[in-house]
């Protein structure tokens, strides 16, 4: 299969028809105009109203419609990660329920994508938000991101994004790390590029967005940091907190003895003591953590499938010949 769509949707009953006949006129121009060419899979992530009861009614229309119902919402990630683990199509599509990403885009992304990256982020250059509650919160966000990623793109939050599905497939999505994917293939050796994509106006229904998952990404974005750059090694990152913490704990010991000494001030008179003694507690604690961090480290990459490398290509004198 050439291609799959993957649509997350939770009380989208009202949009989904229209993205139906968008994504499936789609298709038709690129000449996927059958099962075996392209899919689209909504993912209906514990919805209320009859939206996955107008997804057996396209699917019973169109053998290219797919669809898969949680039991309760698990959130977008999750969703997300059901349908790339169904896909079939060789390039995969994510995009929202909601027609604020324009399935027309489609076609560029996978041109873009057969350019020879892993995936291809939508960019909502002229983005159709609230500024005060999303734009300017959103803006932060990804210069934020981008800082501490190295991946220097100007839209994670984008949902309509492009994978090869070697590359989707390779990357652990859990908690709500849909938006750092393209961050995880970057960490994973992938090539990332960024597309300007087309945004329009919620139409139906309302956002599931609120104010408060912009501190939520910004603790995922600690995860993403930690699990990139500290994983294999992980007493590097609390072992140097705990030699940082070590060392101020010293340095406030000896001064507060020279201050004793000189007579300047007594240890009942400056909070220097206990500041010490928190401190190189403190220092112990992160060692013994990063200690311990190394031993969990080391079992989880001695489990079935869990590598600290991935091979890109083998060689051997039957495959150069």
């Amino acid at each position: 299969m050439k291609l799959s769509v993957v649509a997350p949707a939770h009380n989208e009953a009202e949009s989904l028809p229209e993205l139906f006949r968008e994504v499936l006129g789609v298709f038709d121009e690129m000449g996927y105009r059958t099962a075996e060419d392209a899919e689209i899979i909504i993912i209906d992530d514990g919805s209320r109203d009859s939206t996955f009861a107008e997804v057996k009614h396209w699917a019973g229309r169109d053998r290219r419609v797919r669809g898969l119902r949680f039991k309760f919402n698990a959130g977008q990630t999750a969703a997300m990660a059901a349908g790339f683990a169904t896909a079939k199509g060789d390039a995969i599509i994510a995009i929202d329920a909601d027609l604020q990403n324009d399935p027309a885009d489609i076609p560029k992304l996978v041109l873009k994508l057969d350019e020879g990256y892993d995936c291809v982020s939508g960019w909502r250059k002229d983005r159709k938000d609230a500024a005060a509650t999303r734009n300017i919160p959103s803006r932060i966000g990804n210069w934020v991101i981008a800082r501490t990623t190295g991946l220097g793109l100007k839209d994670l939050g984008c949902s309509l994004k492009a994978y090869r599905r070697e590359a989707i497939q390779a990357v652990p999505l859990y908690g709500e790390m849909h938006r750092f994917i393209p961050a995880l293939i970057h960490q994973q050796g992938g090539k990332v590029t960024e597309l300007a994509v087309n945004h329009r106006a919620r139409q139906h229904g309302r956002t599931h967005y609120s104010v408060w998952k912009t501190f939520r990404v910004l603790l995922d974005l600690l995860v993403v940091k930690f699990m990139g750059t500290y994983l294999r090694r992980p007493i590097h990152f609390f072992g140097g907190l705990g030699f940082m913490a070590g060392f101020l704990g010293v340095v406030f010991l000896v001064a507060s003895v020279a201050l004793k000494v000189t007579g300047m001030r007594d240890f009942v008179e400056t909070p220097l003591p206990v500041w010490s003694g928190a401190l190189i507690i403190l220092a112990v604690q992160m060692i013994t953590i990063g200690v311990l961090s190394e031993v969990i480290s080391r079992l989880y990459f001695r489990t079935p499938g869990a590598s600290p490398h991935l091979i890109a290509e083998e060689a051997d004198a039957d495959s150069v010949r």
